[in-house]
């Protein structure tokens, strides 16, 4: 499972997707994530679908690449789903024990699970085709109006690339832990998921150790460079504007116009 978290990585290809202005993805990442939860219909979510199918297939990264990452939020979507549907009052279609399942929450759970996974594909998009550099130059040129009320933009872009930066990083040093471990005798895949939780405890210290080891050298490496933040720093390739980012905002106001179409039609038609 833990080789099956994409985020954070980078596929490296060349596509316009690739190509575009990281402001460009960073923001039509955000407005789509927000019009995930506008949009209260199923003909806006076929319209959120069709869109980010389009994304994927322009950005040649493979789609099994994307898929793969949902199997490490498979638990907690099938809680989030579990919750929405036996949790929700409303008119009742089933019952089981002492739990219900409602008309409400059967729409309810299939609309946060639809949410949950173009959420996560949508994100994987940013990441997979956005190198963290880029990411960082990103973040820091939109949080830039914050400078006014003294908010440190670069060193918060910073910390936010090197989180990004260390999610694969430690995830194979949890692998190579555990294939350690498992030589020594140690049993990760037998018993229930109370036993199995338990027998991850073991894996904290080394993973801890590990990570605060490498954030060290981070920080020394870091100042031997003569690291002092974002005062004075400047750009070897300063972020520019092109044809093709205008053109991407146009088909991501496009986007937003038509789900909100799709949805407003939907109702008006009572479907």
């Amino acid at each position: 499972m833990l080789r099956d978290i994409t985020l954070g990585q980078y596929y490296q290809t060349e596509s316009v997707i690739h190509r575009l202005d990281p402001r460009v993805k960073l923001g039509g990442t955000l407005l789509y994530i927000v019009s995930l939860f506008v949009f209260g219909h199923f003909l806006g979510y076929a319209v959120a679908a069709l869109f980010l199918a389009m994304v994927i297939r322009l950005s040649h990264v493979p789609f099994r690449f994307m898929v793969k990452g949902m199997k490490a939020i498979l638990f907690l979507m099938l809680i989030t789903v579990g919750f929405n549907l036996f949790l929700t009052p409303g008119e009742e279609l089933v019952s089981l024990w002492k739990l219900s399942v409602t008309r409400e929450g059967v729409r309810t759970a299939v609309n946060m699970a639809v949410r949950l996974v173009m959420l996560v594909i949508g994100s994987s998009v940013m990441t997979l085709t956005t190198t963290p550099n880029n990411l960082t130059d990103g973040m820091e040129r939109m949080l830039g109006p914050l400078r006014v009320f003294r908010v440190p933009v670069h060193e918060v872009a910073m910390m936010m690339s090197i989180a990004l930066r260390f999610i694969p990083i430690l995830m194979e040093e949890t692998d190579k832990i555990m294939k350690a471990q498992t030589a020594r005798g140690a049993d990760f895949e037998g018993g229930n998921i109370v036993q199995r939780a338990k027998a991850l405890v073991p894996l904290l210290v080394p993973l801890f150790i590990s990570a605060f080891r490498r954030a060290n050298d981070l920080a020394m490496a870091m100042e031997a460079r003569c690291y002092r933040g974002g005062e004075g720093r400047t750009k070897m390739k300063p972020l520019v504007y092109e044809g093709r980012d205008k053109i991407a905002y146009l088909c991501i106001l496009l986007y937003l116009a038509a789900g909100i179409g799709a949805g407003y039609l939907g109702r008006f038609l009572g479907i």
